[in-house]
Protein backbone atom coordinates (compact mmCIF):
# COMPACT_ATOMS: atom_id res chain seq x y z
CA UNK A 1 0.00 0.00 0.00
CA UNK A 2 1.56 3.59 -0.78
CA UNK A 3 0.34 5.85 1.49
CA UNK A 4 0.86 9.68 1.66
CA UNK A 5 0.94 11.56 4.61
CA UNK A 6 -0.14 15.09 4.86
CA UNK A 7 -1.67 17.80 7.42
CA UNK A 8 -2.68 21.31 7.82
CA UNK A 9 -0.19 22.21 11.29
CA UNK A 10 2.62 21.99 8.80
CA UNK A 11 5.45 20.14 8.14
CA UNK A 12 6.89 20.71 11.86
CA UNK A 13 3.94 19.41 13.99
CA UNK A 14 4.58 16.22 15.98
CA UNK A 15 0.91 14.91 14.87
CA UNK A 16 1.98 14.11 11.94
CA UNK A 17 5.59 12.24 12.57
CA UNK A 18 3.07 10.16 14.90
CA UNK A 19 0.95 9.17 11.95
CA UNK A 20 3.37 8.75 9.32
CA UNK A 21 5.47 6.50 12.08
CA UNK A 22 2.39 4.76 12.69
CA UNK A 23 1.32 4.27 8.71
CA UNK A 24 4.95 2.77 8.26
CA UNK A 25 3.16 -0.33 9.76
CA UNK A 26 0.63 -0.63 6.71
CA UNK A 27 3.12 0.19 3.60
CA UNK A 28 5.49 2.84 1.93
CA UNK A 29 5.01 5.92 3.27
CA UNK A 30 5.52 9.42 2.03
CA UNK A 31 5.05 12.96 3.50
CA UNK A 32 4.24 15.79 1.71
CA UNK A 33 2.79 18.69 3.93
CA UNK A 34 2.37 22.50 4.22
CA UNK A 35 5.59 24.35 5.10
CA UNK A 36 3.49 26.37 6.97
CA UNK A 37 0.94 26.09 9.46
CA UNK A 38 -2.67 26.08 7.12
CA UNK A 39 -4.99 26.04 9.99
CA UNK A 40 -8.95 26.30 9.04
CA UNK A 41 -7.64 27.06 5.41
CA UNK A 42 -10.52 24.81 4.18
CA UNK A 43 -10.62 23.42 0.38
CA UNK A 44 -8.32 26.80 -0.75
CA UNK A 45 -6.33 25.82 -3.47
CA UNK A 46 -3.61 27.84 -4.76
CA UNK A 47 -4.23 28.92 -8.32
CA UNK A 48 -2.41 32.44 -8.88
CA UNK A 49 1.28 31.09 -8.18
CA UNK A 50 3.24 28.16 -9.01
CA UNK A 51 3.85 25.92 -6.37
CA UNK A 52 7.25 24.90 -5.00
CA UNK A 53 8.53 21.92 -2.48
CA UNK A 54 11.69 21.42 -0.80
CA UNK A 55 13.15 18.44 1.51
CA UNK A 56 12.14 18.40 4.32
CA UNK A 57 14.08 20.17 7.29
CA UNK A 58 12.47 17.74 9.56
CA UNK A 59 14.09 14.20 10.08
CA UNK A 60 11.32 11.42 10.25
CA UNK A 61 13.43 8.19 10.86
CA UNK A 62 13.80 7.38 6.62
CA UNK A 63 10.65 8.20 5.82
CA UNK A 64 10.90 10.80 2.26
CA UNK A 65 9.40 13.95 3.44
CA UNK A 66 9.20 17.15 1.44
CA UNK A 67 7.40 20.33 2.69
CA UNK A 68 5.40 23.16 -0.02
CA UNK A 69 4.75 26.49 -0.06
CA UNK A 70 0.85 25.93 -0.87
CA UNK A 71 -2.66 24.56 1.34
CA UNK A 72 -3.06 21.19 2.43
CA UNK A 73 -5.37 20.33 -0.69
CA UNK A 74 -2.57 21.63 -2.86
CA UNK A 75 0.05 18.51 -1.23
CA UNK A 76 -2.32 15.96 -1.69
CA UNK A 77 -2.48 17.18 -5.68
CA UNK A 78 1.11 17.49 -5.74
CA UNK A 79 2.05 14.56 -3.75
CA UNK A 80 -0.22 12.06 -5.97
CA UNK A 81 1.68 14.36 -8.95
CA UNK A 82 5.02 13.18 -7.51
CA UNK A 83 4.29 9.97 -6.34
CA UNK A 84 1.95 8.23 -9.22
CA UNK A 85 -1.07 8.15 -7.52
CA UNK A 86 -0.58 7.03 -4.07
CA UNK A 87 -3.67 4.20 -2.14
CA UNK A 88 -4.96 6.51 -0.03
CA UNK A 89 -4.22 9.85 1.81
CA UNK A 90 -3.61 10.30 5.33
CA UNK A 91 -4.60 13.78 7.08
CA UNK A 92 -2.97 14.59 10.73
CA UNK A 93 -2.98 14.13 12.97
CA UNK A 94 -4.41 17.51 13.56
CA UNK A 95 -3.57 19.20 16.87
CA UNK A 96 -7.22 20.15 17.68
CA UNK A 97 -10.11 18.79 17.50
CA UNK A 98 -12.52 18.66 13.03
CA UNK A 99 -15.72 18.18 15.05
CA UNK A 100 -19.54 18.87 14.04
CA UNK A 101 -19.68 22.08 12.02
CA UNK A 102 -15.31 22.98 12.07
CA UNK A 103 -15.80 20.07 9.15
CA UNK A 104 -16.78 22.87 6.69
CA UNK A 105 -13.70 24.70 7.11
CA UNK A 106 -10.86 22.19 8.31
CA UNK A 107 -7.33 21.91 5.91
CA UNK A 108 -7.39 18.58 8.10
CA UNK A 109 -10.24 17.24 6.03
CA UNK A 110 -9.74 19.18 3.15
CA UNK A 111 -6.66 16.96 2.19
CA UNK A 112 -8.93 13.60 2.64
CA UNK A 113 -11.96 15.36 -0.21
CA UNK A 114 -8.75 16.08 -1.96
CA UNK A 115 -7.97 12.76 -2.28
CA UNK A 116 -11.42 11.44 -2.81
CA UNK A 117 -11.67 13.53 -5.68
CA UNK A 118 -8.31 12.07 -7.39
CA UNK A 119 -10.11 8.65 -6.92
CA UNK A 120 -8.01 8.11 -3.54
CA UNK A 121 -9.17 6.66 -0.10
CA UNK A 122 -8.59 10.17 2.48
CA UNK A 123 -8.83 9.81 6.07
CA UNK A 124 -8.56 13.02 8.48
CA UNK A 125 -7.56 12.40 12.34
CA UNK A 126 -7.55 14.85 14.46
CA UNK A 127 -6.89 15.01 18.77
CA UNK A 128 -7.81 17.65 21.13
CA UNK A 129 -4.71 19.83 22.49
CA UNK A 130 -4.54 21.97 25.66
CA UNK A 131 -1.73 23.49 27.40
CA UNK A 132 0.15 20.15 26.57
CA UNK A 133 1.14 17.75 23.73
CA UNK A 134 -1.39 15.47 23.28
CA UNK A 135 -0.31 11.70 23.91
CA UNK A 136 0.37 10.47 20.71
CA UNK A 137 2.58 7.25 22.17
CA UNK A 138 -1.04 6.50 24.78
CA UNK A 139 -3.05 7.00 21.55
CA UNK A 140 -0.68 4.41 19.38
CA UNK A 141 -2.58 1.40 19.67
CA UNK A 142 -6.17 3.51 19.19
CA UNK A 143 -4.73 4.91 15.91
CA UNK A 144 -3.34 1.30 14.66
CA UNK A 145 -6.49 -0.13 15.25
CA UNK A 146 -8.47 2.54 13.39
CA UNK A 147 -6.53 2.71 10.39
CA UNK A 148 -6.59 -0.71 9.95
CA UNK A 149 -10.48 -1.20 10.29
CA UNK A 150 -10.50 1.55 7.61
CA UNK A 151 -7.67 0.26 5.60
CA UNK A 152 -9.86 -3.01 5.12
CA UNK A 153 -13.05 -1.53 4.34
CA UNK A 154 -12.92 -0.65 0.75
CA UNK A 155 -16.14 0.98 0.56
CA UNK A 156 -15.49 3.92 3.11
CA UNK A 157 -13.71 6.58 0.82
CA UNK A 158 -13.80 9.49 2.96
CA UNK A 159 -13.88 9.31 6.28
CA UNK A 160 -13.42 11.89 9.52
CA UNK A 161 -11.64 10.50 12.53
CA UNK A 162 -11.44 12.09 16.48
CA UNK A 163 -9.57 10.64 18.87
CA UNK A 164 -10.49 11.85 22.59
CA UNK A 165 -7.09 12.29 24.89
CA UNK A 166 -7.52 9.40 26.35
CA UNK A 167 -9.78 6.97 24.47
CA UNK A 168 -11.39 4.22 25.86
CA UNK A 169 -13.44 2.50 22.96
CA UNK A 170 -14.40 3.51 19.64
CA UNK A 171 -17.76 4.73 17.88
CA UNK A 172 -19.20 5.37 14.49
CA UNK A 173 -21.10 8.23 14.63
CA UNK A 174 -22.40 11.02 12.68
CA UNK A 175 -21.51 14.49 12.23
CA UNK A 176 -22.78 16.89 15.09
CA UNK A 177 -24.59 19.59 12.86
CA UNK A 178 -25.20 22.34 15.83
CA UNK A 179 -26.10 26.21 15.54
CA UNK A 180 -22.89 28.40 16.97
CA UNK A 181 -22.99 32.05 18.57
CA UNK A 182 -20.67 34.72 16.44
CA UNK A 183 -18.19 35.62 18.98
CA UNK A 184 -15.34 38.77 17.98
CA UNK A 185 -12.89 39.39 20.83
CA UNK A 186 -11.26 42.45 19.99
CA UNK A 187 -7.64 43.42 21.02
CA UNK A 188 -4.94 45.85 20.53
CA UNK A 189 -1.37 44.37 18.89
CA UNK A 190 2.00 45.64 20.45
CA UNK A 191 1.94 49.11 18.34
CA UNK A 192 -1.37 49.77 19.54
CA UNK A 193 -3.43 48.95 16.57
CA UNK A 194 -6.43 47.15 16.66
CA UNK A 195 -7.13 43.59 15.82
CA UNK A 196 -9.84 40.86 16.09
CA UNK A 197 -10.13 37.41 17.19
CA UNK A 198 -13.20 35.72 15.02
CA UNK A 199 -14.44 32.53 17.56
CA UNK A 200 -17.84 30.68 18.27
CA UNK A 201 -19.66 29.47 20.74
CA UNK A 202 -21.91 26.06 20.85
CA UNK A 203 -25.42 27.12 21.36
CA UNK A 204 -26.77 23.41 21.73
CA UNK A 205 -25.42 20.16 23.31
CA UNK A 206 -23.72 17.50 21.70
CA UNK A 207 -26.59 14.71 20.65
CA UNK A 208 -26.09 11.06 21.52
CA UNK A 209 -24.26 9.38 18.75
CA UNK A 210 -22.52 12.07 17.22
CA UNK A 211 -19.03 12.74 16.58
CA UNK A 212 -18.72 15.42 19.38
CA UNK A 213 -20.56 13.71 21.65
CA UNK A 214 -18.68 10.64 21.09
CA UNK A 215 -15.34 12.41 21.83
CA UNK A 216 -16.89 14.24 24.91
CA UNK A 217 -17.42 10.67 26.26
CA UNK A 218 -13.71 9.61 25.69
CA UNK A 219 -14.82 7.22 22.47
CA UNK A 220 -13.06 7.51 19.15
CA UNK A 221 -14.69 8.83 16.66
CA UNK A 222 -15.29 7.60 12.93
CA UNK A 223 -17.58 9.42 10.91
CA UNK A 224 -18.40 8.11 7.53
CA UNK A 225 -18.59 11.12 5.10
CA UNK A 226 -19.29 11.64 1.52
CA UNK A 227 -18.51 14.60 -1.22
CA UNK A 228 -22.05 14.80 -2.73
CA UNK A 229 -24.20 17.91 -0.60
CA UNK A 230 -27.16 17.25 -2.34
CA UNK A 231 -30.36 17.50 0.49
CA UNK A 232 -32.33 14.64 -1.31
CA UNK A 233 -35.01 15.06 1.07
CA UNK A 234 -35.76 19.02 -0.13
CA UNK A 235 -34.58 18.37 -3.69
CA UNK A 236 -38.31 16.06 -3.69
CA UNK A 237 -40.03 18.42 -1.74
CA UNK A 238 -38.80 21.37 -4.19
CA UNK A 239 -39.77 19.04 -7.43
CA UNK A 240 -43.45 18.28 -6.04
CA UNK A 241 -43.97 21.71 -4.64
CA UNK A 242 -42.48 23.58 -7.51
CA UNK A 243 -42.06 21.82 -10.91
CA UNK A 244 -40.39 22.99 -13.77
CA UNK A 245 -41.84 22.73 -16.74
Amino acid sequence: MKILVTNDDGIYSPGIAALAKIATRFGEVKIVAPDVEQSSMGHAITASRPLSYKKSPVSFDGIDAWRVNGTPADCVALGQHLWDKPDVVLSGINMGPNLGNAMWHSGTLAAAKQAVLFGMKGIALSTPVGDIEPDFEGLDPFIEKTLDLLFKNPHLNLINVNFPRKPKGVRWTRQSVRLYDNKIEPGLDPMGRKHYWFTVIPLEPAEEGSDRWAVENDFVSITPLRLDLTNEAELVKAQLAYPIA
